[in-house]
């Protein structure tokens, strides 16, 4: 009796073993391993543009285009390879030969091509420079987006306002002062923009109007030159009636 009961427990346990089996969800089988991330080439490394070759040929003809102010050669010639910053005999590049005879469409096309405002020739003149000379509003303004180094000087240790001044020069005087320009630079002479439109100029109208806009800039009446006169005493020793009253009034 003990076996037979126990038999039919045994049974019974496997019968439940399998109907449990049974209801169970079978088991997914396993996802295949996933393919191993792809290997990253490395780039082959950038080649270095090959040097421009030098083209003498059409060096000298963007030289003369430039000085001519032949516009459509100066792009032919640049088209053709010319070194924007290529020199003549006196080392003056095309963007000083343009400000030279103020030659505006061509400097903005050579600046739009790179050209460097700040390079200086054999007597020191750069082409923002010269602008200071000629008194050329349209080229200061062709420059100005090449970033001319305002700092720079001449051979005489001056900035491009200072000859202004001593040309009398009014609207490039009222264009310059707006650049941030030293108004009070002293060149090696020992003369300032104002000094020089007093000791140099003749006291006529465009003088006292460079006089005034120096003096409304913010320039300082009280330096005095080499001897140790100021631009005031010059102006009263040369019957400068206005200039004076312009510098007595600033005083």
């Amino acid at each position: 009796m003990r076996t037979a009961a126990l038999t039919r427990r045994v049974a019974l346990g496997a019968f439940a073993a399998l109907a449990l089996a049974a209801c169970t969800p079978a088991r997914p089988p396993a996802a295949p391993p996933a393919p191993p991330p792809p290997v990253e080439q490395p780039q082959a490394a950038q080649q270095p543009a090959p040097p421009q070759q030098p083209n003498p040929e059409a060096d000298r003809q963007l030289l003369e285009a430039a000085d001519s102010g032949d516009l459509a050669q100066v792009r032919a010639a640049l088209a053709a390879g010319a070194n924007v910053e290529s020199r003549d005999d006196d080392q003056r590049t095309p963007l000083v030969l343009a400000a030279l005879a103020d030659h505006v469409d061509v400097a903005r096309e050579l600046v739009a091509a790179g050209a460097d405002p700040d390079a200086q020739d054999y007597r020191e003149d750069s082409a923002f420079l010269v602008t200071g000379v000629t008194g050329s509003v349209g080229m200061l303004e062709a420059l100005l987006p090449a970033n001319p180094d305002f700092a720079l000087t001449n051979r005489y240790g001056g900035t491009a306002l200072i000859p202004a001044g001593e040309h009398g020069h009014v609207e490039y005087i009222r264009a310059a002062v707006r650049t941030g320009i030293d108004v009070d630079h002293v060149n090696d002479l020992g003369w300032t923009a104002l000094l020089e439109a007093v000791v140099l100029g003749d006291g006529s109208e465009r003088y006292q109007q460079s006089v005034q806009i120096l003096v409304d800039a913010g320039a300082d009446v009280n330096i005095r030159d080499r001897n140790g006169v100021t631009a005031l005493q010059h102006a009263e020793a040369d019957g400068y009636t206005e200039i004076a009253r312009i510098l007595r009034a600033a005083s």
